[in-house]
């Protein structure tokens, strides 16, 4: 017997198992009024009323469905409402300038567009056929108690569209399947043994590779979800102790807020011996590692992947062969990215290059075939990422691909230049990613001017094309760059004396 793998399966799981169990308890500090607390019998029937009112609009099955929105309740319920009953979601990350916004709504061919009430000024220049606001719309989106059209479901059939930066100046749309999500989220799950004991803190933004999968696995399983809006250290150490949270996903960034917070926590810091905290997006320092289990006292899980690969590719996590090892030596061995999740395949070409074949590597990029033959030239999927993997365990070396990782964002270096050579005083720009302890990478950009320009003048133009967190913090000025004798940028050059002592290439 075949039957089809779909996102729907967690949520009908959770509604059949755990109907009077608390599911979410939302922000409470927000600008659309909060939902409070629901169970999994009310959130079943909101995304059923949202099926039933896309429905209503005409949306056929396939069509898209663009979501902007910081973390709320109502974004959780739309990874069912829309994706459950044949639709596709697109989260787009809230974080973006309109510009941004506007492309990526109008690529994917978005005929829903549902924004929070924070960023309705995106409305402002961008539009789709049907627009609706977080709160004031509510009932037009999540209202009655309709009976959604029957869809029969395709595990091969496109759930979500993720838009990620790359190695081009425009975002890639990346499609991944019910089939995808599944696995991904199932063995996720299994690698940080989740439970329905479990209560996850909703840290990593959910627009982020669908949160990573928690989502669907946490519902799956009957664990509670509480959302946080924004980071803040102390917000996130509070919300632990108040909900006895024991599981919440990261970048390095948000572990380096919940340090610094606990510095200043009156009494134990909540979770210790409880809180397991997955870390992805770049490996922290060694140090920081060991203080997160020495200082919190929580586990430090680490994983590795990409929005292509949905994204688990690999896991690292204490195991009892370690436990006579001194704790500093334990820290250094959780710093590498780890060994291949269960059904995942990794390797590293001739040139270094990680490769990768899983069941959740992404079906294709949205109206992008020759990137996608690209990608996944030779069957497997690659990565852009340098590295060496010995012993079952992988490690991160370098990036090959111009990507940048700022606190667990993907940033197109190409993106920035092209924002940089736009202003009138550039000659020629080169971005590059430089160790930084908070960020992990620091967005530096390296200029050749012509005429009077300052380095805040730079940034401030930067700010005018892309979202805050892309636009360079470093601005240094130079009487050349460096090039090959056909003319391509050296950006080894220029990245070797902001890395000179580094054992690896990223951060």
């Amino acid at each position: 017997m075949f039957f089809d793998l779909g996102v729907r399966d967690f949520l009908d799981r959770a509604e059949t198992v755990y109907p009077d169990r608390v599911a979410v308890v939302d922000e409470p500090d927000q600008p659309a009024p909060s939902w409070g607390s629901l169970t999994y019998r009310e959130v079943a029937r909101r995304a059923r009323a949202q099926a039933a009112n896309l429905d209503a609009l005409g949306v056929p099955a396939g069509g898209r469905v663009a979501v902007v929105s910081h973390n709320a309740a109502r974004l959780l319920v739309s990874f069912f409402g829309v994706s459950g009953w044949g639709r596709i979601l697109v989260p787009v990350n809230f974080r973006l300038a309109a510009a941004e916004v506007k492309y990526i709504v109008e690529h994917s061919g978005a005929e829903v567009l549902i924004v929070d009430p924070e960023l309705a000024h995106l409305l402002d220049t961008v539009t789709a056929k049907h627009v609706f606001v977080l709160g004031r719309d509510d009932e037009a989106i999540w209202g009655g108690d309709g009976t959604p059209r029957p869809w029969d479901g395709d595990e091969s059939a496109t759930a979500t569209i993720n838009y990620t930066s790359g190695t081009t100046a425009r975002p890639k749309g990346v499609q991944l399947t019910h089939r995808n999500l599944w696995l991904n989220a199932a063995v996720f799950g299994l690698h940080t043994t989740l439970s329905d004991n479990d209560v996850l803190l909703h840290t990593l933004p959910m627009f982020h590779c669908n949160g990573w999968g928690m989502p669907y696995a946490v519902t799956g399983l009957g664990g509670r979800h509480i959302v946080l809006r924004k980071v803040d250290g102390a917000e996130i150490l509070r919300r632990i102790d108040e909900h006895g949270v024991t599981i919440l996903c990261a970048a390095p960034a948000v572990v380096t807020a919940a340090l610094d917070a606990a510095t200043t926590w009156t009494g134990e810091v909540p979770g210790r011996d409880r809180v397991r905290i997955v870390v992805a997006g770049a490996p922290p320092p060694t140090r920081t590692i060991e203080r997160v289990r020495a200082e919190l006292g929580w586990e430090f899980i680490q994983i590795y992947g990409l929005t292509e690969t949905a994204p688990l590719l690999t896991v690292n996590r204490m195991r009892s062969e370690w436990a006579g090892l001194d704790p500093q030596e334990q820290a250094r061995l959780l710093g590498r990215a780890g060994t291949p999740a269960l059904g995942v395949r990794i390797a590293v070409d001739r040139d270094g290059e990680v490769l990768a074949q899983s069941n959740h590597n992404l079906d294709g990029y949205w109206e992008n075939p020759a990137e996608t033959a690209r990608v996944q030239e030779g069957g497997w999927f690659h990565t852009g990422d340098g590295g060496s993997f010995d012993d079952g365990y992988l490690t991160i070396a370098d990036r090959k691909k111009d990507v940048i990782i700022s606190g667990g964002e993907n940033v197109s270096s190409i993106e920035v230049e092209d924002a940089l050579n736009s202003h009138p005083a550039i000659r020629e720009a080169a971005v590059i990613g430089t160790p930084d302890e908070k960020w992990g990478e620091l967005v530096t950009a390296l200029v050749v001017v012509e005429g009077e320009v300052t380095a805040e003048e730079l940034i401030r133009h930067c700010r005018g094309y892309l979202a805050g967190y892309k636009c360079p913090k470093r601005v240094e000025f130079l009487d050349e760059l460096p090039r090959t004798a056909t003319g391509k940028i050296q950006k080894f050059k220029l990245r070797e004396p902001f890395w000179r002592g580094q054992s690896r290439q990223v951060n």
